[in-house]
């Protein structure tokens, strides 16, 4: 079973020892449940609910017999059915955590690295730039 989740509310987790967010600004005490998802349900649920929204994602995917204070129920909603975790998620329960990309896709070790080398020769970019605009500043006086 899966559930998308901001890194910051993953990160509280890492912390706290329990996940208790229900879905994008919901916690499990203001909704009574925890969103889930099969995993064929993930990319729709990601373009309904996550897509433009700013922050970095992450994808967990949970084992619901490691769930040690939540019960994992299969409900129907619409024309399909999605497990709801009523309870707090564990974090032993979390068995593999991947960061999403923009357009809900996994991300990649290659992609992570192409994504850091990229802001790194940005700002290497824009120290020359000054850099050659105080030279000439220099140059001219």
């Amino acid at each position: 079973m899966f559930h998308i989740a901001t890194a910051a509310d993953w990160r509280r987790t890492l912390g706290t020892g329990t996940y208790t967010t229900s879905t994008v600004g919901r916690t499990l005490d203001e909704e009574g449940f925890i969103h889930a998802s099969r995993r064929d349900q993930v990319q729709g649920v990601f373009d309904r609910y996550y897509a433009g929204l700013g922050e970095d994602l992450v994808l967990l995917t949970i084992d619901p017999a490691r769930l040690v204070e939540a019960e994992v129920r299969v409900e129907a909603v619409g024309d399909d059915t999605y497990p709801h975790v009523y309870g707090p998620i564990n974090r032993a329960a979390v068995i593999d955590v991947v960061p999403l990309d923009r357009s809900g896709g996994a991300e990649t070790l290659l992609s992570l690295w192409l994504k850091g080398m990229a802001v790194r020769m940005g700002i290497a970019i824009a120290v020359m730039v000054a850099i050659a605009v105080v030279v000439l500043a220099l140059q001219q006086m």
